[in-house]
């Protein structure tokens, strides 16, 4: 079974480094997600937030990408802890956004609002 999930998105909140017992460094926080896509051929405005945590190297890339800066990250789902439905995104790659990717966003956008 496959669980990826990809995505651009802006991070709005962010908690401080810390460390496992194991000693790897972590990072958390929110993620706020909003882009228009196409679902039965109509255009469809989506827009959710999503705690997520990033380890290891990932936890470093994390934290020098600024709040409110957008960037791509890519990971997995998985439940908050054994018992919660909560869903949690686990970062595996985070990469800051450039200009053109940006604005081939926007204009993405812009084409599936009709404008």
């Amino acid at each position: 079974m496959s669980n990826l999930v990809s995505l651009n998105a802006v991070w709005i909140e962010r908690d401080a480094l810390r460390y496992t017992p194991a000693g790897v460094p972590m990072v958390s926080g929110k993620l706020q997600h909003q882009s228009a896509q196409t679902e039965a051929g109509q255009p469809r405005e989506t827009g959710f937030e999503i705690t997520a945590v990033a380890a290891a190297e990932q936890a470093d890339a994390a934290l020098a990408i600024p709040l409110n800066q957008a960037c791509r990250v890519t990971g997995f789902l998985n439940r908050k802890s054994r018992n919660s439905r909560t869903l949690v995104l686990h970062i595996t790659h985070i990469e800051l956004l450039g200009e053109s990717e940006l604005k081939t966003e926007q204009m993405t956008k812009q084409k599936l609002e009709g404008n």
